[in-house]
């Protein structure tokens, strides 16, 4: 059966991600049904922002949901498609013909999580679908993940998502993980500032330094300010000057 091409929205690689890299995303929070710790939301009409009531930081994609209009609007819109290519058992082609040729990674989710079994299967499918392609996830939707932990795709990479409800799960499976921290004396782990160490063939723990806009009077917001205070690169890699 030929596929309808569909307008999900794959945008381009940041400063972070490099433009070899495409990124699919859903809304922040709303599609998240594991996340704990970072739990934000942000309004789909206004773009106000909602913190979960076990929030200790912000999710940086959803504050850039509430802070630009075509980010929220792009990622409801991919929401839609999903649900309906879901119901008419079509997701997987769609998503697969919507990658252009020659993108080298696809990291699923900037925002968003796999929110449903069938949901993260469709992902497992895309990727049989691509196989010139590296797909990658940061994720708390680890119970989906132990359900086919013997079906995933040798280019489909992994990472579990510490601070959501399943981290003991993550544990239990010997998942690698990747954990938020406010300092990298925190944790003695690497820190990927660029994804490399998430998209690696080599799966391994790894920290991510906390970024973003975090709300005033939150332990977040004075963990960033020491960080600057202290010149220590978080976020987007810094450019040297030539």
């Amino acid at each position: 059966m030929q596929i309808k091409p569909l307008p999900f929205s794959f945008p381009k690689g940041n400063a972070k991600l490099g433009k070899d890299t495409l990124s699919f995303s859903l809304p922040a929070g709303h599609s998240c049904p594991f996340a704990k710790s970072c739990q934000t939301c942000a309004d789909k009409i206004t773009g106000r922002i909602k913190d979960g009531k076990h929030a200790k930081f912000r999710c940086f994609s959803a504050t850039a949901e509430a802070a630009f209009k075509n980010v929220r609007d792009n990622r409801w819109k991919n929401w839609e498609l999903v649900k309906t290519s879901l119901k008419n058992g079509t997701l997987a082609q769609a998503l697969a013909h919507a990658i252009k040729p020659n993108t080298k990674f696809v990291r699923i989710h900037i925002g968003g999580d796999f929110f449903s079994q069938a949901y993260f299967d469709a992902w497992l499918k895309t990727a049989g679908l691509r196989p010139d392609v590296i797909f990658y996830a940061y994720t708390k939707s680890i119970k989906f993940w132990v359900k086919r932990k013997k079906d995933i795709p040798i280019n489909f990479r992994l990472i579990a998502s510490l601070g959501g409800t399943h981290d003991l799960l993550a544990k239990a499976h010997h998942l690698p993980t990747v954990q938020v921290i406010f300092h990298p004396k925190e944790a003695p782990l690497p820190i990927d500032h660029d994804d490399s160490l998430a998209r690696s063939p080599i799966r391994a723990n790894f920290a991510l330094l906390i970024h973003g806009c975090q709300k005033k009077g939150y332990q977040a917001a004075a963990a960033l300010a020491t960080l600057k205070s202290e010149n220590i690169p978080f976020g987007y890699p810094h450019k040297k000057a030539a």
